[in-house]
C-alpha cells in the first residue's frame, strides 16, 4: 500500500484529490512530499492511469514515479534568493512589497490603519572600513536577530539592502502606536554588539509614513519612509520622524540641488571664500581659512549646509575636496610669488576625503606640483574622524606632520572621542567650536568650558582658535584666557580672494589692535 510512503507532512487534501479521481476511473497527476523508511523526507511526483480490457472494465491502475527531490530544493532555493536576504534570512525588498500589497488590500476593506518604518544605520560605513566587510555582515546579521526579536505577531522585518531595512505593522492602532515601535527597535539597539572580540555600538535613523492616510501605494509608502528617515538623519540621526506632506518637496528639491552638484566641477561653478585668523594678542594676521563656495551657473552662492551633507553623501566630497586643496594652495602660493607676507592656509578635510586611501601622497603631489612648503598649510580634521581609524589615523597623520604640514581639530568639545589622542596624535591646534564662543559673555557654563580647554592645550603645547567670535566683548574675554588666535565677524567674514589680499596687504585687525591698547590703558596704574 503507498500508504506506508505517507507522513505527517505528507498532504493529506492532495491525497483526498487523488483518490477522488481514482474513484471516478480517471487519469491523475500529483506531487507528493514522502517519507523513505528511516524516515528521510523526499519529493515524488506521480502519475496514475487507468488500465481497461476490451470490454472497458477496469483492471488495472498503472502508477509511474519519479524522484523530483533535486529539483524542489532548487526551486525554494531560487524563490528563497528571489525573496529572502542571502545574509540575513530576512524577506527582502520584493518580497516585502509583495506582502505590503497584500496588506494594503486588507486596509481598504477595514477602518484599522499601520505604518510602514524605513531604518538605517547611522555610521554603519565606517564600521565595514575599518573592520572590514567580514565583520560588518557579522553585524548585520546580529542587528536582523535583534529587530527580529522586537516583531509582534503579523509584523514583517525585511532587509531592504546594505544597512537599510524597513518593518510593515499592519496592526497598529493609531499613528501613535508606530512611534512605541520605533522607540522599542531603538532600545534593541542600545547595548553592544561583540563582534570578533569588539564591543561595537550602533544606532538608527527611522523614518515612519502610516496608511492609508499618508498612501495606499506600496512604493509611495516606502518613499515617504525613506524622506522622514533623512530627515532624522539631517538633524543629527538616532531617532525617529513622521513623514510629513512637505518632506517629499524638500526631497525633490534636494535631488535637483544633487543633480546640479554632479557636473558643477567641471563647469568651474566652485570658488573658494577666505577667513581671516588673527592673533588675538595684536591683531596680527597670522593665516587664512579657505572655505568652499558653490555658485551654480553664476548665480549667488547656495549656502554651504544645503550642498556640502550632498557631496558627502554622494562621495563627491573627495574630487571636490581635492579641488579646494590645489585651489587654497595655489592661492597662498600666488600672494607670496606677488611679494605679500607668508601666511598659513588651512583647508577642511571631510570625512570621506579623511578616509580615502592615498591622502598624504594627494597632499604631497599638490604640494609639490603648486611649490608651496608644507609649513604654510594646515589641515583641519573633526574629533570624530580622528576615533574612527585609530591605526590609519596615526600612520596618516604622523606622515603628513613629517612633511611639516600642520595639524589641528577643528570644532573640539563637539566630539565624543576620548582626549587620549591628543597626546597619540600630532596635532597643533585646537579650534573651539563657536557654539561655545556664542555665548561667553553670558552663559557661566560657556566660560567654564573655553577656559578649560585653553589651560588643557596650552598645557600640551597646543595653539588655540577660537571660531566665531563676533562681538568687542566676546574678543576681549579671549584674549583675557590668553586664547591665542581667533575668527569670526568681528575681523572679517569670508570674503573672495580679491578682497582678502588687501586685509594680507595690510597684515593686522586694527579693531583687536584696539582692544589690546584699551586692555593695556585699563591696567596702568
Amino acid at each position: 500500500s503507498p500508504r506506508l510512503l505517507q507522513g505527517l507532512r505528507t498532504n493529506r487534501e492532495e491525497l483526498g484529490r487523488i483518490k477522488a479521481a481514482l474513484h471516478r476511473q480517471e487519469p491523475v497527476h500529483s506531487e507528493l512530499l514522502n517519507y523513505t523508511k528511516d524516515g528521510r523526507e523526499y519529493w515524488v511526483e506521480l502519475d496514475i492511469v487507468p488500465v481497461a480490457n476490451d470490454q472497458g472494465e477496469l483492471t488495472h491502475w498503472v502508477s509511474i514515479e519519479r524522484d523530483i527531490t533535486e529539483r524542489k530544493k532548487a526551486e525554494e532555493d531560487i524563490h528563497r534568493l528571489a525573496y529572502f536576504d542571502s545574509l540575513t534570512g530576512l524577506p527582502n525588498r520584493r518580497m516585502l512589497l509583495d506582502r505590503l500589497t497584500h496588506v494594503l488590500a486588507h486596509a481598504r476593506r477595514t477602518p484599522q490603519v499601520g505604518a510602514v518604518l524605513y531604518i538605517d544605520l547611522d555610521r554603519f560605513k565606517n564600521i565595514n572600513d575599518t573592520l572590514g566587510h567580514h565583520a560588518g555582515d557579522l553585524l548585520l546579521k546580529g542587528i536582523a536577530g535583534r529587530l527580529q526579536e522586537a516583531l509582534r505577531e503579523g509584523d514583517t522585518i525585511s532587509r531592504l539592502s546594505g544597512d537599510t531595512f524597513a518593518l510593515i505593522c499592519p496592526m497598529a492602532t493609531d499613528s501613535r502606536h508606530a512611534a512605541l515601535v520605533a522607540h522599542k527597535l531603538l532600545e534593541q539597539l542600545e547595548s553592544p554588539f561583540v563582534i570578533e572580540g569588539l564591543e561595537l555600538f550602533i544606532a538608527a535613523s527611522i523614518g515612519i509614513t502610516i496608511y492609508p492616510q499618508d498612501t495606499i501605494n506600496p512604493e509611495q509608502l516606502l518613499k515617504n519612509a525613506e524622506a522622514a528617515m533623512f530627515r532624522i538623519k539631517e538633524q543629527g540621526g538616532s531617532g525617529y520622524e513622521y513623514y510629513k506632506a512637505d518632506i517629499n518637496k524638500q526631497a525633490a528639491e534636494r535631488l535637483k540641488l544633487e543633480s546640479r552638484l554632479r557636473p558643477a566641477l567641471e563647469r568651474d561653478e566652485y570658488v573658494l571664500h577666505y577667513q581671516p585668523k588673527v592673533e588675538l594678542a595684536a591683531g596680527k594676521l597670522v593665516g587664512f581659512e579657505a572655505l568652499l563656495r558653490w555658485c551654480p551657473d553664476g548665480s549667488s552662492p547656495v549656502p554651504p549646509n544645503q550642498f556640502i551633507p550632498i557631496l558627502e553623501d554622494t562621495g563627491l566630497i573627495v574630487s571636490v575636496g581635492e579641488w579646494v586643496l590645489r585651489a587654497a594652495c595655489r592661492q597662498n602660493k600666488l600672494w607670496q610669488d606677488s611679494g605679500l607676507s607668508s601666511i598659513t592656509m588651512a583647508v577642511n578635510l571631510s570625512a570621506r576625503q579623511f578616509r580615502a586611501p592615498g591622502l598624504a601622497d594627494l597632499v604631497e603631489r599638490v604640494l609639490k606640483a603648486i611649490g608651496l612648503e608644507a609649513r604654510w598649510l594646515e589641515l583641519e580634521i573633526t574629533e570624530s574622524m580622528l576615533m574612527d581609524h585609530t591605526t590609519e589615523t596615526a600612520v596618516t597623520l604622523q606622515r603628513l606632520s613629517a612633511m611639516g604640514v600642520k595639524l589641528s581639530i577643528d570644532d573640539f568639545g563637539t566630539g565624543y572621542s576620548s582626549l587620549a589622542y591628543l597626546k597619540r596624535l600630532p596635532i597643533s591646534v585646537l579650534k573651539i567650536d563657536r557654539a561655545f564662543v556664542k555665548d561667553i559673555t553670558s552663559d557661566a557654563n560657556d566660560r567654564a568650558v573655553v577656559q578649560a580647554v585653553i589651560a588643557m592645550a596650552h598645557n600640551l603645547n597646543l595653539r588655540v582658535v577660537a571660531e566665531g567670535a563676533e562681538t568687542p566683548e566676546q574678543v576681549s574675554f579671549l584674549r583675557n584666557q590668553d586664547c591665542d588666535e581667533m575668527q569670526g565677524f568681528f575681523t572679517s567674514r569670508p570674503v573672495p580672494a580679491a578682497d582678502a589680499q588687501p586685509i594680507l596687504l595690510d597684515g593686522h585687525c586694527k579693531k583687536i589692535a584696539g582692544i589690546a591698547a584699551a586692555s593695556a590703558a585699563s591696567t596702568r596704574p
